[in-house]
């Protein structure tokens, strides 16, 4: 595996230090919900890590949340609500939301806020060594200390000083100085300190989280590009000024920006697509897809047509994973070829364009393969499984089967109802006696709408209505009565879900 170090400015061959890959990865400030540049970073470091997993490593994976900051503190404020309360609100929602977006959990997710005394355990240190002096309250760290201060962005203070987000103080020894503590203002939550009441400056906190959670020295730290400087920068100088172990980390990756047209995707600009309003109108693998289809370290522009055609494609994806009985194949399509191509993308610095098209290349192969009575069942694995390294889901029976947020209920009590109105009984009977086999209900299907009628079953089990409703389809396209039938179609497709006529029956999928 090779991959780019944003220290080095090289693509340089990965092995980690010891047998289980440690990895911090900078996470949210919790001042509001999650929007989707977070989902992009997310997306990004779960498949690296997948990725490791794939490849028979153990990963030990921490994401912090920056729960204390001026900007939470006036959010807070104008919420009436405290920083802690806040935090919490928005931790929950991010966790769920990257839970739907199928990102695997962090083994550990420590909030600043939750680690005081290592911080300030830290900078007492930092004091001691003459690498931080304290002024007034406040603790500052000295760069002039350090020697190879801006070998992450690759510029010399002189340079970095007009970009630097300086906060101004009188108390300061020189103007790039950071701070490490900040004396307590009035009305801001504080903790107690051996210079006074207040808080951690940010970038303090990174640096005593990822020193604690996994080590002095761990193979990845990562983040947005954003974050180079000043708070990465920072973060090298002042961990390895306190352990005196270089480096803090052997490869520093970075993933590049969402963009809205020009502009980066912020909170500070206020362009911003929640990731509760994306997962509400794509799906989980068309955002996935669109995330990876670009190189992780290339900026991406917001594109509702681009998520549109990936929705399309997942679609491919589904359909050539779809089963096919065949009694006597001529052959057994072999997909050695399509692995090894996604493997060589992976393993040269995470390059998912390349991988997704050989994802492509192996579902064009196998429905081609369909069509020649080729046995396609373990190119179909090979499929789902590279697919599962990028997250995406589209083994085509748990596509199936995920029909929670369909109303196939109504449908099937809407259908019932037909029928009986255009004296079919007979067909509504065989459909009643159908669902009481089924073992869903023991009622007749004009009883369900009753209020003391226990439908739970029915509801989590929609994957069997829809099949119910295929037989009875095929019932009346027997007995002639297309108008009916055609009808089942309709109704399915406005609740989600479509019908696929084939040579050996009707088959369905998600829509």
């Amino acid at each position: 595996m090779k991959f780019y170090n944003t220290l080095s400015t090289k693509i340089e061959p990965f092995s980690p230090i010891s047998g289980e890959i440690t990895m911090y990865v900078c996470g949210i400030t919790p001042s509001s919900p999650p929007h989707i540049g977070h989902a992009m970073r997310g997306v990004i470091f779960d498949v690296l890590k997948r990725y490791f997993i794939f490849k028979g490593y153990k990963v030990r994976h921490i994401e912090n949340f920056t729960d204390i900051d001026d900007k939470m503190i006036e959010i807070a404020s104008n919420l009436d609500l405290t920083t802690n309360e806040l935090a919490q609100k928005n931790i929950d929602i991010y966790l769920k939301e990257m839970d739907c977006l199928n990102i695997l959990r962090a083994d550990l997710y420590p909030k600043a806020t939750q680690e005081m005394s290592s911080i300030i355990k830290m900078v007492e240190k930092l004091i001691d060594t003459n690498y931080a002096y304290e002024s007034n309250g406040d603790v500052y760290f000295r760069v002039s200390k350090v020697s190879g201060y801006g070998k992450l962005s690759h510029r010399k203070i002189s340079e970095l000083l007009p970009v630097a987000r300086i906060e101004p103080s009188q108390y300061k020894e020189a103007d790039m100085d950071f701070a490490l503590w900040k004396t307590k203002k009035e009305g801001e939550p504080s903790w107690s300190s051996p210079w006074g009441e207040g808080r951690p400056g940010w970038h303090i906190e990174c640096s005593a989280m990822a020193l604690k959670y996994l080590g002095e020295s761990i193979d990845i730290h990562g983040g947005g590009q954003d974050l180079v400087f000043p708070h990465h920068e920072n973060e090298i100088a002042q961990t390895e000024a306190y352990t005196g172990t270089e480096p803090m980390a052997s490869f520093w990756i970075h993933n590049g920006l969402l963009r809205l047209g020009e502009d980066k995707m912020s909170k500070s600009i206020g362009n911003i697509i929640s990731l509760e309003n994306a997962l509400e109108n794509h799906s989980v693998n068309a955002l996935r897809l669109f995330f990876l289809g670009s190189y992780y370290r290339s900026p991406l522009v917001y594109n509702e047509d681009n998520l549109n055609a990936h929705e399309k494609g997942i679609g491919r994806l589904i359909t050539a994973c779809s089963p096919i009985m065949l009694e006597n194949p001529s052959s057994i399509l072999n997909a050695e070829e399509y692995k090894n191509d996604f493997i060589t993308a992976m393993d040269n610095d995470l390059n998912t364009p390349r991988a997704i098209a050989s994802l492509f290349d192996l579902a064009r192969e196998i429905n081609r393969c369909k069509e020649i009575g080729v046995d396609v069942s373990e190119a179909q694995n090979t499929l789902t499984e590279l697919a599962s390294i990028l997250g995406l889901n589209i083994d085509a029976t748990s596509q199936q089967m995920d029909t929670s947020n369909r109303n196939v209920l109504s449908v099937f009590i809407s259908i019932h109802k037909q029928l009986i109105n255009h004296g079919l009984t007979e067909l509504s009977e065989i459909l009643d006696s159908d669902l009481v086999d089924a073992g869903l209900v023991p009622t007749k299907i004009l009883e369900l709408e009753k209020s003391d009628i226990d439908i739970s079953a029915l509801t989590e089990n929609q994957a069997v209505l829809i099949e119910l409703l295929i037989k009875t389809r095929t019932r009346l396209r027997e007995s002639k009565q297309f108008a009916i039938a055609d009808t089942i179609r309709k109704e399915l497709e406005e609740s989600g879900i479509i019908l696929e006529d084939k040579s050996d029956g009707t088959n369905w999928k998600l829509k």
